[in-house]
């Protein structure tokens, strides 16, 4: 093997425990509907960049899904960008108040939802709604 196949390999290998942790969604008109039309469990994050509270509820998201890849394999996470679409039709049908709100759906139920917390059991209890929901 020479060296140039060596550090591509050993690239793609060094990658591989990041890859576990698949990146959300980003949400597209149109794209909560298709995933909930194919009967997914829909695991909504309306976030902004800037947003603190938005940025820890991920680093919690983040590290529950390390800990139960399930949540990763049956469920379908679709981050929202407020700036972009907190005034959209998906925002105003489901009358979400503000950023860093996680709801959680399945065919044309709301399960559960979450408005600006970001305790790791309400954060995980909700996500084991969305599960139990994805493997019913």
């Amino acid at each position: 093997m020479d060296r140039r196949h060596f550090l591509v390999l050993t690239a793609g290998a060094a990658a591989l425990p990041f890859a576990a942790n698949a990146a959300p969604l980003a949400y597209k008109p149109g794209l909560v509907e298709k995933h909930l039309k194919a009967g997914d469990t829909v695991f909504l994050d309306f976030k902004a960049d800037w947003c603190s509270t938005c940025a820890t509820q991920e680093r919690v998201i983040n590290a529950l899904k390390s800990e139960n890849p399930d949540y990763e394999d049956k469920i379908t996470f679709i981050d929202v960008d407020w700036d972009e679409y907190g005034k959209s039709d998906l925002a105003k049908r489901m009358n979400i108040p503000r950023r860093s709100t996680l709801v959680v759906l399945k065919g044309n139920q709301e399960l559960g939802r979450i408005i600006a917390q970001t305790s790791k059991s309400q954060i995980k209890a909700l996500m084991d709604t969305a599960l139990g929901a994805a493997t019913a």
